[in-house]
């Protein structure tokens, strides 16, 4: 039985402090830079890359692959990249500057192909989530990988929040109980409100390159994270509703989605949503005895049973579990085993219930999933 005194501030705030990151120990450092090609510029998030990373000392940047030319062009003058460094196709990139792994933004359909092509020529893979618009390409995915003995690895933001990181911690000290409740809440107001770009757009509102809408673009944070703290366990049921509240502007996709996943003895809400008024990417815990909410990237709001809610600032993250280029790097450089949000077993749950919930949406069913895969 815990002791009474676990209850009070001081050492909830030095269980923050010392906070370890769970089941890893950091490898050596390493100053060799990691040879990185670039797999596509159609997925917005390589704008905050080339914008943060471009000139990262951790990584060399050697290829560029966009079959858009026009495109291509565009982001080389804008970041001043090397024409040189522009190639039409992903093979005549890896060919010709030969990269230790890549980093993939193109749309999600294409991951697919993108890890075969990679896995055949033993070039590790990062993607920008999710892993794969269907539990058949995510199994294609992990044979090809296993074939190439190639790391697969997948890039969510929030992996990187120190808050999720905190929260994940409380519930493996037991500081909270079993876990019975998780909602977690991720979206925006819709990504032609907040002016994604074009190529971006296109593909987005696409439900064979998306995978759907809402419910891909951001029901997969809410899948990451739930797998995640229930150590890979896979639910029982999905059930889903989905709706098109902007018919006018998302057609052809969803724009709202709600998804329940249920376990022996715990139950998850993710909330995936395209009309948010806000930006927002949080999560709700509920123990059996005290819950853990996170407060964007860095607090979390803890309460125990007879005491009062107190809000935290969780503890920064060590390398190179703080952001994903150090991440990868110490996966491909240093032989790091990769686990937890990034993994490519979590990833392969991740959709099996995206894949579910839009079978689910589209019956108005609950889909009980087999014992194993």
């Amino acid at each position: 039985m815990r002791c009474c005194s676990f209850l009070v501030s001081g050492l909830l705030l030095a269980l923050f402090a010392s906070l370890p990151v769970h089941g890893q120990t950091a490898p050596a450092d390493n100053k060799t830079p990691l040879r990185v090609g670039i797999v596509g510029l159609v997925h917005g998030h390589v704008q905050g890359f080339l914008e943060h990373s471009l000139h990262n000392p951790e990584i060399e940047i050697v290829g560029v692959a966009e079959p858009d030319q026009a495109l291509a062009a565009q982001y080389a003058t804008k970041f001043a990249i090397d024409r040189r460094l522009l190639f039409p196709t992903l093979e005549e990139m890896i060919d010709r500057t030969h990269p230790q792994a890549v980093l993939v933004y193109t749309n999600t359909y294409d991951h697919r192909r993108v890890v075969e092509v990679c896995a055949r020529r033993g070039v590790h893979v990062m993607m920008e989530k999710p892993l794969a618009v269907s539990l058949e390409d995510a199994l294609a995915i992990e044979k090809a990988a296993h074939l190439g003995k190639i790391q697969v690895l997948v890039n969510y933001e929030t992996t990187w929040y120190r808050s999720n990181r905190a929260a994940y911690e409380l519930v493996h000290e037991k500081a909270l109980g079993d876990v019975r409740k998780v909602v977690i809440h991720d979206g925006h107001s819709g990504p032609k409100e907040i002016g994604v770009g074009p190529e971006f757009l296109s593909w987005l509102t696409d439900p064979t390159l998306n995978g759907g809408g809402a419910l891909f673009d951001f029901g997969c944070y809410g899948a990451d994270l739930m797998t995640w703290l229930m150590d890979g366990q896979r639910p029982d049921t999905v059930t889903a509703v989905t709706q098109r509240i902007k018919p006018e502007i998302y057609p052809r996709v969803d724009d709202e989605a709600t998804i329940i996943l249920t376990y022996p003895k715990a139950q998850a809400i993710v909330q995936a949503s395209w009309n948010w008024p806000f930006d927002r990417k949080d999560m709700e815990v509920y123990g059996q005895t005290g819950y853990v909410i996170t407060v964007k990237r860095d607090d979390v709001r803890v309460r125990r049973s007879g005491g009062a809610e107190e809000q935290i600032a969780a503890k920064p993250l060590p390398a190179p579990y703080d952001n994903s280029l150090s991440f990868l790097r110490a996966v491909v450089l240093n032989g790091m085993k990769p686990d937890g949000p990034s993994s490519l077993d979590t990833n392969v749950t991740v959709t099996e219930i995206l894949d579910a919930a839009r079978r689910s949406a589209a019956s108005g069913k609950t889909i009980h999933l087999p014992a194993s895969r």
